[in-house]
């Protein structure tokens, strides 16, 4: 039996839903780090999408403290984010930045990155990054942010490369050690995004999971595979996390309620638009005979269902000529 998301999403922590509310521009002096273990903090968006009314801080970024200097993973939505989550930082601890991880190349996760890009500062990403830094589709979306999100996106705007690429070549994880801590990265690239990699601090078992699942509002989904998506989302459940922290919502000790809201909406997604596709529906079709109802009250819903459920649709028509 399926179960109800409305009810799922009743079991999200408080936190997320008091973060729903608008971040005014003005309100945005600094942020302010929850910390979700002994060693690792993040810092939590708004609800639903980026917007000047929210300063476009829709996204989280995490951090950890070690004792040889700072990962950062992820780095907001704008290089102002980006400053005032470095001074979040220190804060914190006088360590110094040393190494930031970039989840994947969505312009709310990573254009942060050039206020955090120094002498001496490591930038990883996936190497599969490298071509959806240089796509159309990134520049059409940076020059889409800078009218819309001005003047926090604006011509000094830099979208920052990393400096070592990771190639997942002999295996889905890249182990490495910092400061005395063990971590794993972990390749799960071709679910929400091209390029998708984990964070996992192995010590205090927390995951920084960026947008393999969403907390507290609905998914983006746009053109990726779902499928693939799906299946990534497997990989959650043997590291046994203690803490996990979503690209977007609240940080959460029973991952379970948000990994199943996310894993039925894609599935609801792909059994609808593939039932059209095969019924030979136009999307327009699909889309207004589909009920919407079990979702249309998620954070996020108006300004990303219809996107998602385009995006599968094509998805879906691709899968069945591939067959």
């Amino acid at each position: 039996m399926q179960a109800n998301p409305l009810k799922l999403l009743g079991a999200i922590s408080a936190i997320a839903l008091l973060h729903a509310a608008p971040v005014h521009a003005g309100e945005l002096r600094e942020l302010h780090p929850i910390r979700a273990s002994e060693r690792v903090y993040y810092v939590q968006g708004a609800g639903g999408m980026a917007s000047a009314a929210n300063a476009a801080f829709n996204s989280n970024a995490g951090f950890v403290v070690t004792d040889d200097g700072v990962i950062v993973f992820d780095t907001l939505g704008t290089p102002a984010l980006g400053a005032l989550l470095k001074r979040a930082i220190a804060r914190i601890t006088p360590q110094p930045i040393r190494l930031v991880i970039v989840s994947h190349y969505h312009a709310d996760h990573f254009y942060g990155l050039q206020s955090l890009a120094a002498p001496g500062v490591e930038i990883w990403a996936n190497a599969k990054a490298r071509s959806t830094l240089a796509s159309d589709l990134t520049r059409s979306r940076f020059e889409q942010r800078r009218r819309d999100l001005a003047p926090y996106v604006n011509e000094k705007t830099t979208l920052v490369p990393a400096t070592r690429w990771l190639n997942f070549d002999e295996g889905p994880e890249i182990g490495f050690t910092r400061g005395g801590m063990r971590f794993r990265l972990i390749d799960v690239s071709g679910a929400h995004s091209d390029e998708d990699i984990m964070l996992f601090v192995e010590g205090d078992r927390v995951l920084l999971a960026g947008d393999l699942y969403f907390s507290g509002r609905l998914p983006y989904v746009g053109n990726a595979d779902s499928k693939a998506w799906l299946a990534a989302m497997d990989r959650i459940v043997p590291l046994a996390p203690k803490v996990v922290i979503p690209g977007h919502g609240a940080a959460s000790s029973d991952p379970q309620p948000d990994i199943a809201l996310t894993r039925e909406y894609l599935q609801f997604l792909r059994d609808k638009m593939g039932a059209a596709v095969h019924d030979l529906k136009s999307f327009d079709e699909a889309y207004a005979e589909t009920d919407w109802s079990p979702y249309a009250k998620i954070p996020a819903f108006d300004a990303a269902n219809r996107i998602n459920a385009y995006g599968t649709f094509l998805r879906m028509e691709q899968e069945m000529l591939n067959r």
